[in-house]
């Protein structure tokens, strides 16, 4: 039995034929020459006109096998490796060559300090018919401003004004215009205990508007509209400071209002509708609602 091998590394074919006498190995010569002749012709042929050159390129048992594009004598393994090698190299952190300085730690600024080492003022004048009740209950003023707040307070009985200062030991800058915010209250009216609120609370404010500022008024009709206002025995004016949480001066027709921004406005609502002719029962029944709100709502 003769065996005749031929391979074809540059086209990617091998081709092997058994054959034992010489005619099948002519067969298989003309064969080879006319496949090789259909598969060297020019690229820029289409796939129909190689097809026809060559009809069956794979005849007498063609096998196609990957060429190596670097080396086209050696063929290129289409198989994956049956296990990969990992190597493993062992982590080592760098060493700090300059390490970070610590945290720096920085203490809070004082009240002198935040201000440049300047000291500030702050001045509240006094109204002749608020003179003597400055006189007497200014050591009630005196305590909390000056020992709580640690802010320098001070009677300047020629200027008629009360001065407030900051000294190095305030806590905080703020405290100084609590203090003018809490002199200012007691100045508008209000007593010292609802006042001091002032100074413990951040989210209370004083509001103040006049009633000409509502509505225009002369005469016997401003009377009246003050008159609702306060009520038989200032009853009407209690019962809206219970409904809402704040604290109303009513001084001839200026109507000044303590407490948080919500509650302001609610005062200032049922107050505009007694100036405006509102009866009080009217005006009852609309607090008795906003004060369940208010209840559902804390």
């Amino acid at each position: 039995l003769e065996i005749t091998k031929f391979v074809c590394h540059s086209k990617g074919f091998r081709f092997l034929s058994f054959s034992s006498s010489w005619l099948p190995c002519l067969r298989l010569l003309i064969a080879i020459s006319s496949s090789f002749a259909g598969s060297t012709k020019p690229r820029s042929r289409s796939k129909e006109t190689a097809f026809h050159c060559n009809p069956n390129p794979f005849q007498f048992f063609a096998i196609q096998t990957p060429i190596c594009l670097c080396c086209n004598n050696k063929k290129m393994s289409t198989e994956a490796p049956a296990t990969m090698e990992i190597e493993t190299v062992p982590f080592e952190p760098k060493p700090e060559s300059n390490p970070l300085p610590p945290k720096p730690k920085f203490e809070p600024l004082k009240a002198h300090e935040m201000s440049d080492g300047r000291v500030q003022f702050r001045k509240v004048s006094v109204p002749p018919h608020r003179y003597s009740p400055l006189k007497k209950y200014w050591m009630d003023i005196y305590t909390p401003v000056y020992e709580q707040m640690k802010i320098d307070i001070r009677m300047n009985l020629k200027a008629r004004k009360v001065e407030l200062k900051t000294r190095q030991d305030t806590p905080d800058i703020s405290n100084l215009q609590k203090c003018a915010d809490f002199v200012q209250a007691f100045m508008l009216g209000f007593d010292v205990p609802d006042a001091i609120a002032l100074l413990r609370l951040d989210e209370l404010y004083v509001e103040s508007f006049e009633i000409k500022d509502v509505k225009t008024l002369r005469g016997e009709h401003l009377s009246r509209a003050i008159g609702r206002l306060s009520g038989k025995g200032g009853k009407t004016k209690f019962a809206i400071e219970n409904a809402t949480k704040t604290r109303i001066v009513i001084a001839d027709t200026k109507i000044h209002i303590l407490g948080s921004f919500a509650n302001i406005k609610i005062a200032r609502d049922s107050l505009c509708s007694l100036i405006l002719g509102s009866p009080a029962g009217k005006v009852y029944s609309k607090l008795r609602q906003v004060s369940a709100r208010l209840a559902e709502r804390f």
